[in-house]
């Protein structure tokens, strides 16, 4: 009786000797696995901390784009006074009754 229970004892513990041996196996596999993605990741953190620099460095001007309301306007006003002064240029060099549009 004796001997069975130890046979039945011995084949328990390679049993679960081997589901350890596979538990072990898939978690080392997982390591693996994350271990890459953690790479990946940190290698994309890389490039985009790059690439930030290079868009702030571009888009440092932006605010400046804040005074432009302010020239086109000054342009706009210029303009019609040079309009004006082109009217009266023109009439001035107009023939009698030639109508300058």
């Amino acid at each position: 009786m004796t001997t069975i229970a130890l046979a039945d004892t011995h084949a328990l513990w390679q049993v679960v000797l081997g589901m350890g041996a596979v538990v072990l196996a898939v978690v080392i596999v997982l390591m693996m696995l994350l271990l890459s993605l953690i790479k990946d990741i940190r290698a994309s953190v890389d490039t985009l901390l790059g690439i930030a620099g290079m868009v702030a460095q571009q888009t440092s001007n932006l605010p400046k784009l804040a005074a432009t309301p302010g020239v086109l306007d000054a342009i706009i006003a210029e303009a019609i006074v040079q309009d004006g002064y082109m009217d009266v240029l023109g009439a001035h060099y107009a023939e009698p009754g030639e109508v300058i549009a």
